[in-house]
């Protein structure tokens, strides 16, 4: 049984003070291993009273049942607001109910069946990178797959490869972004008024008017296209022409810079760390590589883009991914504030109490979870593993707030995987084991190094 890394677990009793000290380095590790068992947590410092929900009926509870009374945190928006400004992923009411009845519509089905060839023309960009570095020096596979969701991302928005001046230039600065940005921001432990400062980094700030600035371009330049009649027929296009059902409005440029900001957040630096910890989790098992790369070239095979049925065929992909996303899921935690009085294990909530729902330990809780810690794909084709993932697997979120993008996600991931398992092989490097830490997602402490080597034929 292949146990992989995750951050050393400090036993004793909690203190949320440590989560403050570790607000900018690693929330992860200020986890008592005893919390991965727990039903559920309450912890006080001044200012801050917080419950961590860690069984079924309260996660369901608070994101599926009465999602109204536990709305997004505040304080969980205050680190990223620079960015993202009023984008989906932050917003709340009535005003993230009409931004849904925007987009939503440009991610159903018929609509992914569309991004479909642009997915696979990044993924075979991705495995001609991935080719070129193959060779005796590691290979830190990150940052290959935050290039290779990033592509995915310009070529099914904007119908432009990463290649293109501007996509790299947002590319290079969300970079930045990500690498000053820590999960929590220090406004999350402090009931500051909406004048205050938020306490940012300059460089955070720095990077996110940079991203802002190139977005409101590409937004400008689309807005033109679609006024002359000549834009292209994506995400974007779809995005920007359709108007709110309920008030008939659409989004004008200030609001789509925000959603843009969303998407590339979501869909970009989500799936580039899924996809990273999928591939080191490989490397740990070459038969089943062998096995993947023998899935990818019967499903895949035959001239130019397959038909978009081929990705419900790819079948040990999704489960090695969907695998992934369980034991790292990108975002680790989702916090929601109590809007009104509630009552958790016999235990009061206050209102503006924060709740959180944890898809890291949830994922991780050996209640719901055989061989909890393991690397597993086999458990997502027997009973009690689809059991355990409707009580434990929540990496999209759930309820009216899922992300809007995990069918998309769900393409994306295991394709990308299949190509590049059917043209390479990836092996750990020796004394080089990736420590899982939470910066805006799960990534790995100094990143996951691999050794890639061309397979033949």
């Amino acid at each position: 049984m292949i146990v992989p890394p995750k951050p050393p677990a400090r036993e004793g009793r909690f203190s949320l003070w440590r989560y403050v000290r570790a607000f900018r380095r690693d929330i992860l590790s200020a986890n008592p291993e005893r919390l991965y068992r727990a039903k559920m947590a309450e912890f006080r410092i001044p200012f801050l009273h917080t419950f961590l929900v860690n069984e079924p009926p309260l996660w369901r509870r608070v994101l599926t049942e009465a999602p109204m009374d536990f709305p997004k945190s505040p304080r969980m928006a205050a680190g990223l607001e620079p960015l993202l400004g009023r984008g989906v992923f932050l917003t709340n009411g009535a005003e993230w109910q009409r931004q849904r009845r925007i987009i939503d519509p440009a991610f159903e089905g018929g609509r992914l069946r569309d991004t479909f060839p642009a997915m696979w023309a990044a993924g075979q960009a991705t495995v001609a990178r991935l080719q070129a570095a193959a060779g005796p020096e590691p290979v830190e596979i990150e940052a290959q797959m935050s290039h290779s969701t990033a592509d995915v991302i310009f070529r099914t928005l904007f119908s432009v490869p990463i290649e293109d001046e501007t996509a790299m230039a947002v590319f290079r600065a969300f970079r930045a972004f990500q690498g000053t940005q820590p999960l929590l921001n220090l406004a999350a432990f402090l009931p500051l008024p909406r004048w205050m400062p938020r306490f940012h980094r300059r460089a955070t700030l720095r990077a996110a008017r940079r991203i802002r600035a190139l977005t409101a371009e590409l937004v400008a330049a689309r807005r033109a296209a679609i006024a002359a009649g000549k834009a292209p027929d994506d995400l974007a296009t779809k995005i920007m022409t359709t108007r709110d059902p309920v008030d008939g409005r659409t989004f004008d440029d200030a609001e789509m810079v925000d959603q843009v900001a969303v998407f590339f957040l979501a869909g970009h630096e989500t799936s580039a760390s899924a996809l990273g910890w999928a591939l080191y989790l490989l490397a740990l098992d070459p038969d089943l590589q062998d096995r993947l790369a023998e899935e990818a070239g019967r499903e895949l095979a035959g001239e130019g883009v397959p038909d978009f049925g081929a990705i419900s065929r790819l079948k040990l992909a999704r489960d090695v991914f969907r695998e992934a996303l369980r034991l790292y899921p990108p975002v680790p935690m989702m916090v929601r504030e109590a809007a009104c009085p509630a009552e958790f294990r016999g235990r009061k909530v206050e209102t503006g109490a924060q709740v959180v729902v944890s898809p890291w330990h949830l994922g991780r809780n050996p209640a719901i979870w055989d061989e909890a810690d393991a690397f597993c794909p086999a458990r997502w084709q027997t009973p009690g593993g689809r059991a355990a993932a409707r009580d434990g697997f929540i990496p999209f979120s759930a309820g009216p707030r899922v992300c809007t993008g995990a069918g998309f996600a769900m393409v994306e991931g295991p394709l990308l995987l299949a190509l590049i398992a059917q043209h390479l092989r990836v092996a750990p490097v020796e004394g080089r084991v990736p420590r899982p830490v939470a910066q805006l997602t799960v990534r790995a402490q100094g990143g996951i190094w691999l050794a890639l080597t061309r397979r033949a034929g």
